[in-house]
């Protein structure tokens, strides 16, 4: 008998799928033999990544795509199917864990049909054996209400993101993608940058009596009155204003007007929600929010104690601030126990969730097991895993604590200042009566809580007492611009706007730092360049698709999706309509109306005024240029509306807009040549940015002009050692047996051949181009030049005022030059073909001439005749 049913429980098995392997092998242990726990490690499928996954013409159909990575752990599912008889999808209890239930599910039916099998979904909130037990005896089915949010959400991102992200690359250059949150959150960037660089800072004073009531009793007060008139923060803007105030009050006398005594109280925040949760390990520990989620991931899955592995705390993806009634209880057990009575409320704290769009009623996060103290713990984390636990297990227990009590204090004076106004001053103070929760969890750090009315315990004084004046202060302020956001404060701006979900804030940062739209300085976030150029385009031509209340408003529409209140592919139609609409408007408009539009709304930024009143878009190189964005296939920069008459160009960027090329970046290593183990740098040269490396065999190192549109920020090794190897040799031309070789010239990407240049259109070719093509742009070439031309000119700058016949200004072998029938004039080393003008050039074509036709007459006088040698003919057959 027992043989028959191992057996049969082999056969016949309960297959639990769920989401990670650490949590599968835990949970095995807690079920035992009649179990077996498979992860699906994460999502197995996803939407293929190419244009008609989703097809809005089709009822929105989708096409799904198991990743290589995945296919492993669903064919181990698959065989494992086989032999259940009961499936249950144990996947975590979100949105997304119940899509990967969906996914699961509908790949077992197309792989086996799942004849006969029990099909169940269990969700815990907490990896423990009680946790786990008690889910797996209240089964359901799967939400399709959920799944349902999760595939409009899922259509949504794609759709935005494959619709608009092309015509991103086509208008503009080096921009790689836009997204339906992403791009919110980057605006939210980029309009603190505008309010950062539009900032006007003002001074102001404030000024401060120090006071003596008794020779025991001393205090400070601020000036708030002058003359019956209130003086606000600004209101004091000049020295001169502070010192009359400064002088009067010093000699005024004064009095005690008013004394307030008022009872304060401060209340324990919430257990945390995932964005309360990664905000305050930002403030506090200094850890981004993806490795905050990657910690509380391996929190919440289990850690190795002696021979068990523990949860040790609740779902880390909510926004619910609710705990169970166990969890309250056990909270309050522990305050009374380690803290005493005092420290614990008469009844039991209920939290409800404020945050905008708050979904799923998920638990707070909290410790599985509150009497599991953070000392108890320690050894087994790492230092990461203990702070956050830490701070978790504190924040959680405590919300349960009794309220913090303070006294606060306000002393009202009044006097007559030694100019005959009347002045008021006020001193402000508060005295902790009782700590309450704050002896567990401080809720702001002591930086955070100071100001210039710095709350202190104010002396016991009286009503009418009269004060002596000890000194006066006076301090001069300067307004500052607002901050930039730290990760922690754009979560919380996010959650407060009511964008994207708790889940996602990391992943939508992350992005946005993989795809160089913003960068971090001393965990700040500071929009680069092309994320402004992205979200300026957006704004010009998809300005209702970057708004945050339609942002807001479609994550509250998916909200009800997941409620059962809106029908999903509803929700898509209505979207896709106007937003497909959009595009295709845009799709017309042609890439220099794009830029002109770019070029306005970023005017403040790339054009700022100049100090000297002039243009700011005026070209320093040309008389009538005006400077406007230009486009190259690796990116934005700013060049001459005259080109290619004027080839003034710069960086897309405010800091160069006085700058000589190139010195906004500092000289750096980019590093060593694995080939020559020679280092390579990058540095600024009197041309512009360039590459170096140092060269053992030669006294005169390599170097390399980064090219136009390339942002030195941009170059690292790689790129540098490509630069360096120019000119590369792309092969020997079949009729000349001459080589053709490719490089990166003063006037961009070209072709070699005998002598003759062929302008290349991408600058990538320089080093991808093969032979065959090579030689039919060298032939085409040839053709429009016409067999036995010369080279074509740069520019035509006119025709000669004396001698008639038009004068050009070329580029030769050795450097450009001035060229008038058959003179030619090198340009001198101060000269550019870019600000060569016409009398420039006619004073070199003259003076040239004229050196010709001196050295012509001194060539003229006669020479002695040289004795001819002799030379003794022999015939050829003589010679045979």
């Amino acid at each position: 008998g027992g043989i028959f049913c191992q057996l049969f429980r082999r056969l016949f098995m309960n297959l639990v799928i769920v989401e990670s392997p650490a949590k599968a092998k835990t949970i095995n242990k807690y079920l035992g033999s009649e179990y077996q726990v498979i992860a699906s490690c994460g999502h197995v499928r996803d939407l293929a990544a190419k244009n008609g996954s989703v097809e809005p013409d089709n009822d929105f159909a989708m096409t799904w795509e198991v990743n290589e990575k995945s296919r492993k752990h669903l064919k181990s599912i698959v065989t494992a199917a086989k032999k259940a008889e009961r499936l249950i999808l144990a996947t975590d209890p979100d949105r997304e864990g119940e899509a990967i239930s969906w996914h699961v599910l509908e790949i077992l039916q197309q792989e086996y049909g799942l004849k006969n099998i029990k099909v169940e979904r269990v969700v815990f909130n907490a990896v423990t054996k009680s946790a786990i037990l008690q889910a797996m005896k209240q089964p359901r089915q799967i939400d399709i209400a959920l799944v349902e949010a999760y595939l409009a959400r899922r259509a949504l991102d794609y759709l935005v993101g494959f619709t608009l992200s092309p015509v991103l690359w086509r208008k503009l250059p080096a921009a790689r993608s836009a997204g339906r949150v992403q791009s919110v959150t980057l605006r939210i960037l980029c309009e603190r940058e505008q309010e950062i660089e539009s900032f006007i800072t003002e001074e102001y004073w404030s000024l401060f009596a120090n006071f003596i009531a008794s020779p025991d009793k001393r205090f400070k007060a601020r000036v708030v009155f002058a003359d019956s008139e209130k003086l606000d923060r600004l209101s004091i803007k000049t020295q001169e204003q502070a010192e009359a105030i400064h002088q009067s009050v010093e000699k005024g006398h004064f009095k005690v007007r008013h004394i307030g005594i008022k009872p304060q109280k401060r209340n324990p925040y919430p257990p945390f929600t995932t964005s309360t949760m990664q905000q305050d390990a930002a403030r506090r520990l200094g850890i981004s929010a993806s490795r905050v989620m990657q910690t509380a991931q391996r929190l919440y899955e289990g850690i190795e104690i002696g021979n068990e592995t523990q949860g040790l705390i609740t779902y880390m993806r909510t926004d619910g601030v609710q705990i169970t009634p166990e969890a309250i209880e056990s909270c309050r057990h522990f305050i009374a126990t380690a803290h005493g009575n005092r420290y614990l409320p008469s009844s039991p704290r209920i939290y409800k969730t404020k945050a905008k769009n708050a979904q799923e009623a998920h638990e707070a996060i909290r410790p599985t097991c509150l009497e599991t103290t953070p000392k108890d713990i320690e050894k087994y984390l790492n230092n990461e895993e203990a702070a956050l636990y830490k701070l978790i297990w504190e924040r959680a227990v405590a919300s349960q604590m009794a309220s913090a009590e303070f006294l606060r204090t306000t002393i009202e004076i009044d006097g007559i200042g030694g100019d005959g106004k009347t002045y008021g001053l006020r001193a402000t103070g508060s005295v902790l009566k009782f700590d309450g929760f704050l002896t567990l969890y401080q809720t702001e750090s002591k930086e955070q809580e100071q100001s210039e009315d710095e709350d202190i315990k104010l002396p016991d004084i009286k009503l009418d007492d009269s004060l002596t004046i000890e000194n006066v202060e006076s301090h001069q302020h300067f307004t500052e611009p607002p901050p930039r956001y730290s990760e922690s404060k754009l979560i919380r701006k996010m959650e407060e706007i009511g964008i994207g979900r708790p889940s996602t804030y990391a992943a939508t940062l992350s992005v946005l730092n993989e795809r160089e739209y913003v960068r971090t300085e001393k965990k700040q976030l500071v929009p680069e360049d092309k994320g402004r150029l992205v979200i300026a385009f957006l704004e010009s031509f998809f300005k209702r698709y970057v708004e945050y209340d339609f942002t807001a408003d479609l994550e509250t529409k998916l909200d009800l999706v997941s409620n059962g209140t809106i029908e999903w592919k509803v929700l898509l139609s209505d979207f896709w309509l106007a937003f497909n609409n959009t595009v295709e408007k845009t799709k017309k408009i042609s890439t220099s109306e794009i830029l002109e539009a770019v070029n306005d709304l970023l005017a403040p930024y790339i054009f700022p005024p100049s100090q000297d009143g002039v243009d700011p878009r005026k070209c320093p190189s040309c008389t009538d240029g005006k400077l406007v964005l230009k486009t190259s296939r690796h990116g934005v920069f700013i060049g001459c509306s005259n080109y290619p008459d004027c080839r003034h160009t710069r960086e897309f960027s405010s800091d160069v807009k006085n700058a000589t090329p190139g010195s906004q970046i500092e000289d750096r290593s980019l590093g060593i040549d694995s080939e020559t183990k020679q280092e390579i740098y990058l540095k600024n040269g009197r041309f512009g940015p360039y590459v170096e490396q140092t060269n053992p065999e030669n006294e005169k190192p390599n170097r390399m002009s980064i090219p136009i549109g390339i942002s030195p920020s941009d170059v690292d090794l790689s790129y540098a050692l490509l630069l360096l190897s120019l000119p590369r040799e792309v092969g020997l031309h079949p009729e000349t047996g001459k080589p053709i070789s490719s490089g990166i010239g003063r006037y961009g990407p070209f072709l070699l051949h005998n002598g003759i240049y062929t302008n290349l259109e991408n600058l990538e070719d320089v080093f991808t181009i093969g032979l065959n093509h090579a030689i039919v742009l060298l032939t085409e070439h040839q053709a429009k030049r016409g067999k036995g031309a010369g080279p074509e000119p740069l520019k035509t700058l006119g025709d000669h005022p004396e001698h008639g016949g038009l004068i050009y200004v070329m580029d030769g072998r050795y450097g450009p030059y001035v060229k008038h029938k058959k003179v030619n004039a090198t340009l001198p080393r101060d000269m550019t073909p870019e600000t060569v003008n016409l009398e420039q050039a006619i004073e070199l074509i003259d003076a040239k001439a004229k050196k010709k036709t001196t050295k012509k007459k001194a060539g003229t006088k006669k020479k002695a005749p040289k004795e001819k040698k002799t030379k003794t003919k022999v015939d050829k057959k003589e010679k045979t």
